[in-house]
């Protein structure tokens, strides 16, 4: 039998060759690479579901806080107190004080004479976020009231295109309403 007679360049890659094959060949490398192919979309898809769920959870937690201060505003306790705007939004944050940041919180509060009369007032003028047309009026016993609380949540932008911001500057504007008439006091 003839020896043969390699290179000193074909011995050099003959090594990574072999166990290329040898990878190849191998079971576990099939499932290394199913793998590394599902990985990316799973955890886009898991960042995405975690993403939206706090989102609602921030929401939720924001329409819980405006329901709790519209009690005050309903049994005419912020209106005997004399809540300054600043005062009352510091009992807003006092219920949602946990996600957020006091001075993002933002209050609207209208008097209407009648529920059909109502209208809901958007502080987003393309894209952007103003409170220039922010109201404060309490109302007095027997009026109609709609009381909103705005907060500009951050988004961080998802894997894969993935979001959910509905304002310039990868923000999210999540608005808590409250509507009722006041009662007698």
């Amino acid at each position: 039998m003839p020896a043969t007679h390699h290179s000193p360049f074909a011995r050099l890659f003959a090594g990574p060759f072999i166990r290329l094959r040898r990878f190849i060949a191998c079971a576990g490398a099939a499932t290394a690479v199913e793998f590394a192919l599902v990985a990316a979309p799973f955890c886009a898809l898991l960042i995405a579901i975690l993403q939206t769920a706090l989102v609602f959870l921030a929401q939720q937690v924001l329409q819980t806080a405006t329901t709790e201060a519209a009690r005050l505003v309903m049994t005419g306790q912020a209106q005997t107190q004399n809540l300054t705007p600043a005062v009352f939004q510091q009992d807003v944050c006092g219920f949602a004080s946990a996600l957020f940041t006091c001075s993002n919180l933002y209050v609207n509060v209208q008097t209407f004479s009648s529920f059909s009369g109502m209208t809901q007032m958007s502080p987003l003028t393309n894209g952007q976020f103003s409170s220039q047309n922010l109201s404060y009026s309490m109302g007095g016993p027997g009026d109609v009231i709609l009381l909103q609380v705005f907060y500009q949540w951050p988004i961080v932008l998802g894997p894969l295109g993935f979001n959910l911001s509905n304002m310039s500057g990868n923000n999210r504007l999540l608005v808590g309403t409250a509507v009722f008439r006041n009662e007698p006091y």
